[in-house]
């Protein structure tokens, strides 16, 4: 068997394991039923365990037994919660992938992009890539971002939710699910402006409002963290759901009629399934993801569309382009699908160089 060690991020966010379970999805095309996958946390910082990052104690760990490792899928780049310990990092004996990592900038007071305070440094990311046998970044933003402090191994994939399609099969369906999921995010923990932050809450009644007025009956907000949940619980008379099991929340989203709000990892699995939504986004993060994957016309972005009620009366007003707009992004789709296919194709077979009494299945190309 061949250990691959993934480094991914934790947190209270069900977006990190829907990314996982994307990012394990193309793993096991890789490596067939020859591997064993050992997640780690990114950071100690959400965890009471100590192993976590690319640190001596994980690296050293890795070495002993480990015939690979990959970093993500997330945006690890922006918000630095990888640590990274250059010591242990240029001792790393095995291939590395740098898989689906993300960097943007958010808007400040004065309504310009900025870096992030917690981004992760410069010096950092150079090691990274200095070290990495592969690249994958998740978005053309981030692309450039790595190409301006001179990363040379750098390739766009998108976001491995994209296709999690592959795996319908395992995701279960609710004939009771809500007809709209409503996903919301506590503003004190959204980087807007502080006069943004005041909008959230009454541009998510307009939007149920104007749910309403369409005839929808049966709505629920989605929380994807547990922080969100006393903002949830805000809204008179709305219900809301919750969950940590990232299959339960995939098929909330694969059962409703339409999923509408402030989380990018609701609306790329919705586009996945083909099933109606509608992202509003508030960073650099979203807005050139969904710009990647070639839906950024179709995003509405609430710091530069002042008015989320018109916008998003205007995308129920077109609700039924969405199969259009999909066909259309589809070769880029396809594109993206088969560079991280290429990517775990060529990482499988380093890390089984190390292994050889394994022998690594062909993978065929992106599925059509």
């Amino acid at each position: 068997m061949v250990n691959i060690f993934c480094i991914r991020p934790r947190g209270f966010n069900i977006g990190n394991d829907v990314i996982y379970q994307g990012t394990l999805g193309f793993l096991q095309r890789a490596f067939g039923s020859q591997v064993n996958v050992i997640s780690l946390p990114a950071t100690s910082r959400y965890e009471s365990q100590s192993k976590a990052g690319l640190t001596p104690r994980t690296i050293h760990e890795i070495n002993r037994y480990g015939h690979g490792v990959v970093v993500g899928g997330g945006n690890l780049y922006e918000n630095g919660e990888l640590e990274v310990d250059p010591g242990a990092l240029d001792a790393l004996q095995v291939p590395l992938l740098l898989f689906s990592l993300g960097w943007g900038r958010i808007y400040d007071r004065r309504y310009e992009l900025v870096p992030r305070t917690d981004a992760m440094s410069r010096d950092t990311v150079r090691l990274l890539d200095d070290r990495a046998s592969y690249s994958l970044a998740r978005d053309e933003s981030t692309a450039d971002h790595l190409r301006s402090l001179g990363c040379t191994k750098v390739r766009v994939g998108g976001c491995p939710t994209l296709f999690l399609d592959h795996v319908l099969s395992r995701i279960p369906t609710f004939d009771e699910a809500p007809e709209v999921l409503v996903s919301v995010r506590t503003p004190e923990l959204m980087n807007i402006p502080l006069p943004d932050q005041a909008r959230v809450r009454a541009d998510t009644l307009t939007m149920l409002d104007l749910l309403r007025s369409r005839g929808y009956r049966d709505i629920k907000m989605l929380a994807h963290d547990h922080r969100d949940l006393p903002f949830a619980a805000s809204f008179n008379g709305m219900e809301y759901l919750y969950t940590d099991d990232a299959f339960t929340y995939l098929g909330w989203l694969r059962s409703c009629r339409l999923s509408i709000g402030y989380r990018l990892h609701a609306a790329l699995p919705c586009l996945s399934f083909g099933s109606p939504a509608i992202s509003i986004s508030y960073d650099e993060r979203a807005t050139s993801l969904l710009d990647t994957i070639g839906f950024g016309a179709w995003d509405i972005n609430m710091i530069t569309n002042r008015d989320v009620g018109e916008q998003l009366s205007d995308r129920l007003d077109r609700l039924d382009e969405l199969p259009r707009l999909r066909q259309e992004a589809r070769p880029l789709w396809l594109a993206q699908e088969q560079t991280m296919t290429d990517a775990f194709s060529n990482f499988a077979r380093d890390a089984s160089a190390l292994a050889p009494e394994i022998e690594t299945p062909c993978l065929q190309g992106a599925h059509a």
